[in-house]
């Protein structure tokens, strides 16, 4: 399986700090956010890795090379404009191939996520091994985590590992995915496009799967998240709490 970590954004919320320093290279415990996923991919045995990138992104190409040091082959794709989470795909997918593919936002710290439970997510064949019809076929599989702070009313229901767009609770979409390529089929190469509605229209469809992943994650998005990260053991108020 390949993987692709999103690097693209331009971190708004993170600013002045991503003026001069793409977010996925700010550090959390003297670590790039992006290369503890980087060392996570590579010790599940995911060691071909496509990353995006547009603000900065020579920053990043610099910083991790082509993965060599880490055990890694990373390539990159270059967006002149971002171009969304899934336009960003569509735009990699021939260096993705067209096996299903994990992809991972380059900007959350999950440090203990075991990225090895990905690799056989989307199955093929029934329990009983009979060929799953491509039309009936998972398209896609979510991690979701309880809710954080800054989305306390959650992404999309779960029920015996099927996502939903209604149901109570919801859970937070982790931005962490598997995904056939087949996903993508409508939109065009270069053609700005947001996963959100993509995932939503598959999950109407009932093909879209999940699991909650209950360990620590946090979706870096302000500077004070960032510095309770890096603060000594409690210091202070958990990061995301």
């Amino acid at each position: 399986m390949k993987a692709m970590i999103f690097a693209a954004g331009r971190g708004e919320r993170m600013r002045p700090l991503t003026d001069t320093c793409p977010k996925p290279l700010l550090k959390v415990r003297g670590r790039p956010l992006i290369t503890w996923h980087v060392l996570n991919l590579v010790r599940a045995g995911i060691k071909d890795i496509v990353i995006n990138h547009s603000h900065l992104g020579h920053m990043i190409e610099e910083a991790l090379g082509d993965g060599s040091r880490y055990g890694a082959r990373i390539v990159y794709s270059h967006e002149p404009t971002p171009l969304e989470t899934a336009g960003g795909i569509v735009n990699a997918l021939h260096l993705l191939g067209d096996e299903p593919f994990l992809a991972v936002s380059g900007d959350i710290y999950a440090p203990y996520f075991d990225f090895e439970q990905v690799l056989d997510v989307l199955k093929d064949h029934d329990a009983v091994g009979q060929v799953i019809p491509p039309e009936k076929r998972d398209i896609a599989w979510l991690y979701l985590t309880p809710n954080p702070w800054h989305n306390p009313d959650g992404d999309f229901g779960l029920t015996m590992y099927t996502l939903s767009n209604e149901g109570n609770p919801k859970w937070n979409f982790s931005n962490i995915g598997v995904y056939r390529p087949e996903m993508f089929d409508g939109i065009k190469a270069g053609e700005v496009s947001r996963l959100g509605p993509l995932m939503r229209k598959f999950i109407d469809q009932g093909r879209i799967g999940g699991e909650i992943y209950d360990g620590q994650w946090v979706n870096v998005g302000t500077v004070r998240q960032l510095e309770e990260l890096n603060a000594p053991p409690g210091s202070v108020a958990k990061a995301g709490s």
